[in-house]
């Protein structure tokens, strides 16, 4: 049966995340999680055993939270929303790495493709398309916070109470489908690039089918972005790369922190455009978005940021009402 082979199917494509380089979920990035929190656990912790390691990495009012429980209704609600409603409507790399590559041709001629020194041919292509990736991520981020109408679907993200994990997975479907688009976009020229500088056999430097840059940021903590693990990497560092503290206090419920530290990887577009906040520089954190209460069912998580939608494109300013005069006057005849 259809139904039944569609499920199947995706089920098992959600079973795999744990073995797939290119999920955040992927065992070893979690396995990385793990070891960088324990220097955090030593630190602050009374409790230095495997027993009190563990209920620090797993505390139970956080996993079994309602938030938590969303977040993890949603990783399987979008796998399935985004494979009925948004497979279909998704464009590929192919059409913008061609048309570009073309356009490249037109506006420089004809070029020799170069491909004398193979390992140059593949870190440029590889550094170049990792740049590019997290640039646009940093500007459909910013997009997403700074265009009222799109930041009533990210909301969604910024609704968690508590973070864990699979957090990352905690968006609204409209979301997904513009990351994904930006995905394709990003490939595209990347590939239309490196098509036009180094002929049609690009290859990158990656480290289990991830590029070598992407699986490198990810060993080292992304799963530390949304959890209750305070890790900062300093100062200096942190001109350089958004460490998972920084990350947090970008889910700040705090007016004043929620358009800082928009990067994924890199913070020199947040430095750039002057949204960078250091870990340092803040001392009390609470996590989520201040007086929303849409996002507290799984059905308002989906709805609300239509209803948001609608009121900022159609609500009008009410009249002022037309006051009466305090008395009458009198006309003496």
């Amino acid at each position: 049966m259809p139904v039944v082979d569609f499920l199947s199917t995706n089920i098992s494509d959600l079973l795999s995340y744990p073995f797939d380089a290119n999920k955040r979920i992927f065992g070893v990035y979690l396995l990385g999680a793990i070891l960088l929190a324990l220097p955090v656990f030593w630190r602050i912790s009374t409790d230095k055993s495997v027993k009190g390691f563990v209920k620090f990495l797993f505390p139970i009012d956080i996993y079994l939270s309602k938030s938590a429980k969303h977040d993890y209704l949603l990783l399987v609600c979008n796998k399935l929303l985004k494979a009925i409603l948004f497979a279909p409507l998704l464009f590929t790399m192919v059409p913008v790495a061609l048309g570009l590559s073309d356009f490249l041709e037109k506006i420089f001629g004809t070029i020799q493709p170069i491909t004398e020194t193979l390992w140059v041919v593949i870190a440029v292509f590889t550094v170049l398309l990792f740049i590019l990736d997290d640039l646009t991520r940093f500007i459909l981020h910013l997009v997403l916070h700074k265009v009222p109408i799109l930041w009533e679907f990210h909301k969604v993200h910024h609704s968690a109470s508590v973070m864990t994990p699979f957090t990352i997975y905690r968006s609204h479907p409209v979301e997904s489908y513009l990351y994904a688009c930006r995905m394709a976009l990003t490939q595209g020229i990347a590939v239309g690039i490196g098509y036009y500088l180094f002929g049609p056999n690009l290859k990158m430097f990656d480290v289990l089918g991830a590029n070598v840059f992407v699986f490198a940021f990810n060993v080292m903590g992304s799963n530390l972005r949304h959890s209750h693990i305070w890790l900062s990497w300093g100062d200096r560092v942190e001109n350089w790369f958004i460490s998972p503290a920084q990350h947090q206090v970008h889910h700040s419920i705090a007016i004043e922190h929620r358009d800082t530290n928009l990067g994924s990887a890199l913070s020199i577009w947040d430095r750039a455009y002057g949204s960078l906040i250091k870990a340092s520089s803040v001392r009390q954190l609470t996590i989520g978005v201040s007086g929303e209460h849409g996002h507290d069912t799984l059905v308002g998580i989906y709805v609300s940021p239509f209803i948001g939608v609608y009121k900022k494109l159609f609500k009008r300013k009410a009249k002022p009402p037309i006051s009466a005069s305090h008395s009458d006057k009198k006309i003496n005849q």
